[in-house]
C-alpha cells in the first residue's frame, strides 16, 4: 500500500468546484431507464450513451472523476478509445463499481446486505490494470417498521470496511458508500438518527480493519425527510441535520465527502449541496464536500440523447455539472 498515491488521488477527487460522476449503472438498471424512455436496451445503446457523457466538451472543468460499470471499462468511445483512456487523457480519474449488489440478508426480512468480497482481490488488480483509480461499494439501509436492526447495518459496515482494506492493498481509492435510504415515510429525524449510528458503526469497521482513512471518499446520503413524508424539511433544516450528523461521525482526517442524490430531483440535489456548503464554510468544516451524483446529473441528458442524439444532451449534462460544481463551493445561487 502506498499511502501517497492513496492521498494524492482521494484528494484529487474532490478537487474545489468539481465533483465525481456516477456512471456505474448495472446492465439491469441501465436497461430500465432506457426502456422508460423508449430506448432499445443494448450493449451498443449503453457505450454510446455513456461515451456521449465523457465527450461532453469542457466537463473536466466541473468532473474530477467518474465511475464505470464492468461493461464500461472493457469497452471503447465511439472514437475508438478506452473509456478509461479517454477520461484520463482529459483530467478525469477513471474508477470502477465493485461490489456485486444488495442482497436479503438472511434472518432480517426486509434487509439487505451487499455481497461481492469473494474475489475481490484478484478483480481489484485487473480492474487497476485497465486503468481504474478508484472503487465504489453500495451498501443500503432501509427505515420502516424495525429497521434497520443493529444486525444489518454491522453486517454492511464489516463489509465496507473489508471492502476498502482491499482496495487500499491495491493502491486504489475506495469509495465508501453507507446510504440510508429516502424511500418512506419516515421523518428528518429519523433519517439523523439512522445516519449517524451507520455512520459510526461504518468508521469503527474501517479503523478495526486498518483502513487508512485519509485515503479514501466517503459518499453518503444528505440527512433528509423521507420521499412520502408529510413534513419536508427545508433546504435550510436538511444542510443543518445533515452537517451535525457529519461533524459526529466523520473523522476531520477524511479528505472528502461526495453526496448521493438518493433519488432526489435535479434542482433539489444541487439546492441541498449548496446550502451545505454555504453552512461548512461558516462553521470552518474540516473536509472537502461535493457531490457523487448518477440521476441527478444524467436524467434530463439521457431523455434527449434518447430522443434526438443531439449536442441538446451534452449542454443539459455540462448545465448540471456546472451548477454542482458551483454548489459545491457554495456559490451556486450567486452564479445562477
Amino acid at each position: 500500500m502506498n499511502s501517497k498515491i492513496l492521498q494524492t488521488t482521494a484528494q484529487a477527487m474532490v478537487a474545489p468546484a468539481k465533483g465525481i460522476l456516477a456512471m456505474d449503472e448495472s446492465k439491469p438498471t441501465c436497461d430500465k431507464r432506457f426502456a422508460a424512455l423508449g430506448i432499445p436496451t443494448t450493449e451498443e445503446n449503453r457505450k454510446s450513451y455513456r461515451s456521449m457523457l465523457v465527450t461532453t466538451p469542457d466537463i473536466e472543468q466541473h468532473i474530477s472523476a467518474a465511475i464505470l460499470f464492468d461493461e464500461t471499462i472493457r469497452q471503447e468511445t465511439n472514437d475508438g478509445i478506452p473509456f478509461a483512456k479517454h477520461l484520463e487523457a482529459r483530467g478525469i480519474i477513471p474508477g470502477i463499481k465493485v461490489d456485486q449488489g444488495a442482497k436479503a440478508l438472511a434472518g432480517y426480512e426486509g434487509e439487505k446486505v451487499t455481497e461481492g468480497l469473494d474475489g475481490l482481490r484478484e478483480r481489484l488488480q485487473d480492474y487497476a490494470a485497465m486503468g481504474a483509480r478508484f472503487a465504489k461499494w453500495r451498501a443500503v439501509i432501509t427505515i420502516g417498521g424495525d429497521m434497520p436492526s443493529a444486525a444489518c447495518i454491522q453486517a454492511n459496515a464489516h463489509a465496507l470496511a473489508r471492502y476498502a482494506a482491499l482496495c487500499q492493498e491495491q493502491d486504489i481509492v475506495p469509495i465508501v458508500e453507507p446510504e440510508v435510504l429516502m424511500d418512506g415515510h419516515h421523518s428528518i429525524d429519523d433519517c439523523y438518527e439512522v445516519t449517524e449510528s451507520t455512520q459510526n458503526e461504518v468508521f469503527s469497521q474501517l479503523r478495526m480493519q486498518g483502513v487508512q482513512l485519509d485515503g479514501i471518499v466517503l459518499k453518503p446520503n444528505m440527512v433528509i425527510s423521507g420521499s412520502d413524508c408529510p413534513d419536508q424539511a427545508d433546504v435550510y433544516t436538511v444542510a443543518n441535520r445533515t452537517l451535525a450528523c457529519l461533524k459526529s461521525t466523520v473523522p476531520a482526517i477524511v479528505p472528502g465527502i461526495a453526496f448521493l442524490s438518493g433519488g432526489q430531483s435535479d434542482d433539489k440535489a444541487t439546492a441541498h449541496l449548496d446550502a451545505i456548503n454555504r453552512l461548512a464554510d461558516a462553521e470552518n468544516a474540516p473536509w472537502r464536500l461535493t457531490f457523487s451524483y448518477g440521476r441527478a446529473l444524467q436524467q434530463l441528458a439521457m431523455k434527449l440523447w434518447g430522443e434526438s442524439q443531439s449536442s441538446d444532451a451534452q449542454q443539459a449534462f455540462r448545465k448540471l455539472a456546472y451548477a454542482n460544481g458551483k454548489a459545491s463551493i457554495g456559490i451556486y445561487q450567486t452564479a445562477s
